[in-house]
């Protein structure tokens, strides 16, 4: 198992820690609600955990194939899942090239509340979720000027479900199809007592998502300039002052000829090509910040800053601290607007290249966190909602990850606002202010009890305030409790229990059931 390993691999300063797989498992699902069914199925998988660590370059992944065999009213399906973060050294004058990539399940609903993997009798309203990025990242400096810019070109899709959970008189919302982006940032700057007591730069980035839903764009440019105060040798002030040009646009939907907004063959909404592009949202001028940075020593970092973006207040930072090699803890404030495939991107972006997966040891799926001591581990913990809509989104993220001794864990918590933007006198008019909160909190630990045995345990929830139609309040969870122990050279026995589930304040059914696996797994060495 991934979790057995993740003490050698905190020792190691470098190397490669691969371990391929193929399991074999049979596993007993009772729905527990809406109704009693008793399924059974073969589940058989094949995959590979990896951490690769150098002096300049560094990965992990987690990827799983997954054949389920389904008897009699049970459904047989394949399942691709994974998460992978990379930084390879192209020279050695501080150019990389950052990359990462996802594949995950998920359940969604009418209101586009999505919960990490599927429930079982719930199987038509899952969808399946892609998404990848590479770039170059550049960290160097030119006599005394510091350069620093990256670049990232990021895919991203959502496979439509089969159906979904509507309550009485609701209308689905246009679930998000794909999207390309683009992210581009360049700063030039002088630190603070190279040829002066304060430091200066300058510096600009540029936004642009492609959203296939419709047509949607979010075109967002800026330029800056910025000064750095030292205070004392671990404080100091920033501030900063440019101009920046925002324009989220779309296109309408086709209508027929009563005015009722046609649906294609994958239950989403039909861009008009024939319509002119319609303006959602721009804002362009000044813009500025002020701040403080502190670092009192390599292992903690705290930035916190104050401004005006996007035609109104705004605020954001962070705080990194890693009291030892084995452990940190990461938080995060972030605003800023997007759509689901850039919201995506992003979070794989901060995501560490030094994490263990966690996975659900009956379904397979992806947990809502990794275990890491590095950057933002729950990538998929902050993705409550597949709507289409471009939105502004603001909210806090925090995790925490330690190995000590025979034992690993990692919690992490958040909460996510999304204002959608919708242009007037087109479909998406219906949603523009309309505000999207969820909660979420995730947990796991793994303890080897001895040197050939070990259990984990998971739990994941996470609560979605929709804010239009009649679906409210929603709640997603998962837990589990896994037991594996090596048998003979690589060949590992496991035995799990689960319950996962989704839970509606209104007029829809429940969903929750509770699984059992017994199943053989053999690592290659």
């Amino acid at each position: 198992m991934a979790e057995r390993d993740s003490n050698e691999r905190a020792e190691r300063a470098y190397g490669a820690d691969v371990a391929p797989y193929i399991e074999a498992s049979q596993v007993i699902t009772a729905q527990l609600q809406p109704g009693d069914e008793v399924l059974t199925y073969t589940q058989l998988a094949a995959g590979v955990d990896a951490t690769i660590a150098g002096r300049n370059s560094a990965a992990s992944a987690s990827l799983r194939y997954e054949r389920d065999i389904g008897y009699g009213d049970a459904v047989d399906s394949d399942t691709v899942s994974g998460i992978a973060r990379a930084s390879l050294s192209l020279y050695r004058q501080g150019i990389t090239l950052e990359a990462g990539g996802l594949a995950s399940r998920t359940s969604v609903d009418g209101s586009g509340f999505s919960s990490v993997g599927q429930i079982a009798g719930n199987e038509g309203s899952t969808s399946q979720i892609y998404s990848v990025y590479a770039g170059p990242a550049i960290q160097t400096r030119s006599g005394p000027m510091q350069i620093s810019g990256q670049y990232r070109l990021g895919y991203t899709r959502v496979e439509s479900p089969d159906a979904l959970a509507l309550a009485p008189g609701e209308e689905p919302v246009d679930i998000f199809d794909d999207s390309v982006t683009h992210n581009a940032a360049l700063r030039v700057g002088l630190a603070p007592g190279t040829v002066a007591p304060v430091g200066v730069g300058v510096g600009g980035g540029w936004n642009r998502q492609d959203i296939s839903n419709l047509d949607q764009r979010i075109d967002d440019k800026y330029v800056r300039a910025d000064v750095t105060l030292p205070v004392s040798p671990t404080l100091a002030l920033v501030a900063g002052v440019g101009y920046e040009d925002v324009e989220v646009s779309s296109r309408d939907a086709v209508l027929d000829a009563d005015g009722t907004v046609l649906l294609g063959p994958d239950g989403r909404l039909v861009t008009d090509e024939s319509q002119p592009r319609r303006i959602a949202y721009e804002t362009d001028g000044l813009i500025w910040d002020v701040g403080v940075m502190w670092r009192p020593s390599r292992r903690t970092s705290l930035s916190a800053t104050l401004g005006r973006r996007y035609g109104s207040t705004t605020y954001y930072g962070t705080l990194s601290y890693a009291p030892s090699r084995n452990s940190g803890l990461s938080v995060a404030v972030y605003d800023n607007i997007t759509g689901f495939g850039g919201q995506l991107t992003n979070a794989l972006d901060l995501l560490g290249t030094d994490f263990t997966a966690v996975r659900n040891p009956i379904s397979g799926d992806l947990g809502g966190c990794v275990i890491g001591v590095e950057g933002n581990n729950c990538t998929l913990a902050q993705l409550n909602s597949l709507r289409s809509s471009v939105f502004r989104n603001r909210g806090v993220s925090a995790s925490y990850s330690a190995v000590a001794g025979r034992t690993s864990f990692g919690i992490g918590a958040g909460y996510d606002r999304r204002s959608f933007i919708g242009a007037e006198e087109t479909v998406l008019a219906a949603v523009d202010g309309v505000v999207d909160e969820s909660y979420y909190i995730a947990a796991n630990i793994a303890h080897q009890l001895d040197r050939n045995s070990g259990l984990s345990a998971g739990a994941y929830a996470s609560w979605f305030d929709a804010g239009a139609g009649n679906l409210g309040d929603g709640i997603g969870y998962s837990a589990s409790l896994a037991y594996n122990r090596d048998i003979w050279r690589g060949l590992t026995g496991i035995a799990a229990v689960g319950i996962d589930g989704i839970s509606r304040d209104d007029d829809l059914a429940d969903y929750s059931s509770a699984s059992a696996l017994l199943g053989l797994r053999y690592t290659f060495d």
